[in-house]
């Protein structure tokens, strides 16, 4: 027997109500992109025509309050976790410098304007304009679409938001703890006191925590990200049960999390992706569905009220940006950007008006006020975010150098099945953003009657590579090569791929030839100018909590000295990890230099160090989740020094719990001329292989 489904307005059920949402994030950006309205905008205002009050298709229930929340908290924790944490430190007194201007200039204005104008009560008056200091970042989506997260007037505007949105719930704890007439010493002392508490679990337990969590399940993907919204959450419920709104509990766990999650891993991809595609969109339709347009329409005591405070809300928040403009020499664009992306009321807000509203404090036309001023100021979020976003974005990528050099083409052979996620998971790491190069797995065969088969499961284990690297949302190219012998295809691939880096895994095996790894990097080193690293990766490389490098003499003035900087460069900004650099103080001045003029910034420490030998010695200052880098150099080339024979063996020994890399810079073609550099290439008998 077939049932027909019975329609009811509004929907109840489960199965339609979540198919029309789909619909909705699905076909709303779609349609209105044709007419160049942002799809954020066009998200709220499907929200308003399908809501409760529009063509009520849907009530906002439970279910959609549940999603829009976790939208919200996504928001928040996106904000924390893609920050440049360099710049945000660097930056920490402008940000509070613009917290303290939205959140003082909004509310002195607004508190004159409704107790002398609009004579409301003192108290009312208050409270109201502390809606205005506040605001959400509806539209932070747009900004790190446009590349602009790591901007400093995103930045700053970040840390803004935390400030004065922390302000506005301290001013709605204290107005509302006077009417009910709690507002003690008691009640300072267990707020002050649960804040703390609050704090210190969120930013050094939950680090502490992720970071065993994710040494012990590595492989385990679908977990990471479960773990990650876990904490999350759990670090919202804190931030509740100290007294604060979840909002800033989402915003510490990313702040909490930056460093333990590169943002080109395929964990970071999964948590954009099903933020940006599904929670978020949920919260900006439940925020559409908030909206009555008829109390515009209930007299001109209610329509007066919700002009003036959708007036007052977009100009002290402009006024605000101008001051920080001016304070801090920003351009005109930046301005903006900072406008568009603080001019948003939303969640503080709401819970402003609630509390108010249910306290007496504010009637019915402020509440239906706000509902206007929610809808008004996240479609003029959406629209200046956006338009100042593109502008913005296309003024950066002018002052980008002009990238003449060679793009950087990674190859990475690959022998051992266990080393290709965290060889390939380097290789994206040290790739140049700028660049869309693919990333290309090697596999060689050598060439006898079994190649065919050979080459068919070498091709099968590389299929490995390109299911992880397109988790990262990242190119890779599978090459095969069928040669003589393993070195000499890693030879052939690199000419005929042009490429500009190997990076190569190490089995360490000891072996008595007379090699310094082995006949395969010896043959690379001798027939190439690329930049060579051999690395051993024993742990997750989001662990790593220090880069310690050392560097030899004459290191800065060799040919590939800008090359393999910009690879620990990149390497540090996206692990979170400082940069710890040991030698010589001419050598390290250089480095210092070069790094302060350079992007992204990095945390780096200078340690001096009178030679290589010193590797040696250096177990006790290092600690097991440091990745130690050494700067070798090929032999009768100018920074080469005879100990580098003995690092291979030392790091083996000595540094058994730690990963490392060996980097050998690029060279020019034409680099063993007598004239340059006399050097005798000391030999030894037990050296290590790299892996074939």
């Amino acid at each position: 027997m077939i049932y027909l489904l019975k329609l009811t307005f509004p929907f109840e059920d489960p199965v339609l109500i979540f198919t029309l949402v789909l619909l909705i994030i699905l076909a709303a950006p779609i349609v209105l992109s044709k007419i160049k309205i942002p799809g954020i905008v066009g998200l709220i205002l499907a929200g308003v025509l399908v809501g409760p009050n529009g063509l009520n298709l849907l009530q906002r229930d439970a279910s959609i309050v549940l999603f829009g929340t976790v939208g919200l908290l996504y928001i928040m924790f996106l904000a924390g976790l893609e920050i440049d944490m360099i710049d945000f430190k660097r930056n920490k007194n402008k940000s509070l410098i613009f917290g303290a201007l939205t959140f003082f200039i909004p509310i002195t204005i607004g508190t004159i304007i409704f107790y002398y104008v609009m004579d409301f009560r003192w108290l009312s008056a208050i409270m109201l304009s502390s809606m205005f200091s506040s605001h959400t970042l509806i539209a932070y989506p747009i900004a790190s679409r446009l590349g602009l997260s790591k901007n400093e007037a995103v930045t700053i505007t970040i840390g803004g938001t935390i400030v004065t949105d922390t302000a506005v719930l301290l001013v709605l704890a204290i107005i509302s703890g006077s009417s009910q007439g709690e507002l003690d010493a008691m009640y300072w002392i267990k707020l002050g006191g649960s804040l703390a508490v609050f704090v210190a679990i969120v930013m050094y337990v939950f680090p502490m925590i992720a970071r065993w969590f994710f040494k012990q399940i590595e492989s385990e993907k679908g977990a990471q990200f479960i773990f990650v919204l876990a904490m999350v959450f759990a670090a919202a419920f804190i931030a509740e049960l100290a007294g604060v709104e979840a909002i800033i509990g989402a915003f510490l766990a990313g702040l909490a999390l930056n460093q333990l999650i590169p943002h080109t891993s395929a964990l970071m991809n999964r948590i954009e992706f099903v933020g940006n595609n599904l929670f978020i969109p949920f919260f900006l339709i439940s925020v559409g569905m908030l909206v009555d347009l008829t109390v515009l329409f209930r007299g001109p005591e209610a329509l007066i009220i919700a002009a003036t405070i959708v007036v007052v809300a977009i100009i002290t928040k402009y006024l605000a940006a101008l001051v920080t403009q001016k304070i801090f020499g920003y351009s005109i664009l930046q301005r903006n950007l900072i406008f568009g992306l603080s001019s948003a009321h939303a969640a503080a807000t709401l819970a402003v008006v609630l509390v108010g509203f249910n306290l007496g404090i504010l009637n019915e036309d402020v509440l239906n006020g706000t509902i206007v001023l929610i809808l008004v100021t996240c479609l003029v979020s959406s629209f200046i975010t956006e338009k100042a976003g593109r502008s913005l974005a296309i003024v950066e990528s002018r002052k980008k150098p002009n990238l003449s050099e060679k793009p950087d083409r990674i190859l990475v052979p690959i022998a051992n099945p266990a080393n290709i996620e965290r060889l390939i998971d380097l290789a994206i790491m040290l790739k140049n953003p700028e660049y869309k190069e693919p990333i290309y797995p090697l596999a060689v065969v050598i060439d006898n009657e079994h190649a065919e088969e050979e080459i068919y499961k070498k091709n099968k284990m590389l299929q490995e590579a390109i299911t992880h690297a397109s988790a990262t949302d990242n190119d890779v190219q599978l090459v095969s090569k069928i040669d003589i012998n393993v070195a000499s295809g890693i030879l052939r691939a690199i000419k005929e791929m042009m490429i500009t880096e190997v990076v190569l895994g190490w089995n360490a095996k000891i072996t008595t030839r007379d090699r310094v790894f082995g006949t395969v990097l010896d043959s690379l080193l001798e027939n190439t100018e690329q930049m060579i690293l051999v690395c051993k990766v024993i742990q997750p490389l989001n662990t790593i909590k220090n880069i310690v490098v050392f560097v030899p003499l004459n290191s800065d003035i060799e040919v590939g000295y800008l090359r393999w900087l910009r690879t620990l460069r990149l390497l540090s900004a996206q692990l979170g990890a400082k940069l710890v650099f040991r030698g010589r103080k001419r050598t390290l001045n250089k480095i210092k230099n070069t790094l302060q003029t350079s992007k992204p910034a990095v945390e780096a420490k200078y340690e001096i160090m009178a030679d290589l030998g010193e590797v040696e010695n250096l177990k006790a200052n290092i600690a097991p989740d440091d990745l130690i880098v050494v700067v070798s150099a090929r032999s009768r080339t100018i920074s080469y020094d005879n100990k580098m024979d003995y690092i291979p063996r030392i790091l083996s020994r000595n540094y058994k719990e730690n990963s490392f890399i060996i980097i050998y810079p690029e060279q020019h073609p034409v680099m063993y001329q007598d004239n340059q550099i006399k050097t005798t290439h000391h030999k030894h008998e037990n050296r290590l292989e790299a892996e074939d």
